[in-house]
């Protein structure tokens, strides 16, 4: 989502959000990235600045642009995945929702983004239903949560049940267990729609976790990005030796 009124330029926020999506993961390694006529009908705005914005990630070696072949990501993070058990993860984050307070805003069956559609690997005409959340913490909002499953889970994900439990808790109670997730924590500027939700100025950094949750089919069904206040969230990594690897423990501190 971009913001008209604000005083950086439409081109360099699109810019900040595709480069986002690629250091998050969303657009992996050699994936396509929309044509300037797709970006300019995605974004409004003329071809002229969905143009600039491909030429600047091309420039900072986040894409390659070939003529008759399109835009594709040539960035590939230098790290290497850390392990990590998920039950000690879920457990982490439905205590976190336990000891925090939500609001839905909204919960909507829709078309899916590009790289939404991608991450959980349907057409992109396959509808999805986006559930936006606040979390608070003692009255102070704390964090901006999206969350996109296939359309087939409608009835399971609706505002009555994501105001009685956690996203990842109604899922399972529904029989739709996480049996393994793709996480990635980085950090971007808020937007206008996050800044005013978490009472933060415009542009102030934040910390995002993108997470996608896989079935025992090894099926993605929840595609879920958090963002959080970086003056009120932290997340620690407890590391220890087992077996002769390290096993990262996650656990999340709010202040």
């Amino acid at each position: 989502m971009i913001d008209r009124d604000a005083a950086v330029p439409l081109y360099h926020q699109i810019y900040l959000q595709l480069r986002d999506e690629i250091l998050s993961g969303q657009r992996p390694f050699h994936s396509a990235l929309p044509t300037e006529q797709e970006l300019s009908t995605i974004y409004a705005v003329s071809r002229i600045t969905a143009r600039r914005v491909l030429t600047e990630l091309a420039q900072q070696n986040f894409v390659e642009r070939k003529r008759r072949l399109g835009t594709r990501v040539i960035f590939q993070s230098p790290t290497k995945p850390m392990e990590a058990n998920i039950d000690q993860a879920v457990d982490s984050l439905l205590a976190f929702g336990r000891r925090t307070t939500v609001n839905v805003i909204e919960v909507a069956t829709e078309l899916p983004p590009p790289a939404v559609a991608a991450a959980l690997k349907i057409a992109a005409n396959e509808q999805v239903v986006r559930a936006v959340r606040v979390r608070s913490l003692e009255g102070a909002p704390l964090g901006y949560i999206v969350s996109y499953v296939p359309a087939r889970l409608h009835k399971v994900i609706t505002a009555k049940t994501l105001a009685r439990a956690p996203i990842l808790k109604v899922l399972e109670e529904a029989g739709h267990k996480a049996e393994h997730a793709e996480q990635t924590i980085s950090a971007m500027e808020a937007d206008g729609v996050i800044s005013q939700a978490l009472e933060i100025e415009a542009r102030a950094a934040v910390l995002r976790i993108t997470r996608t949750s896989y079935d025992g089919a090894n099926t993605p069904f929840l595609l879920t990005f958090a963002h959080y206040r970086a003056d009120k969230f932290t997340i620690r990594l407890d590391l220890q030796h087992l077996g002769g690897t390290i096993t990262p423990t996650l656990s999340t501190n709010v202040r």
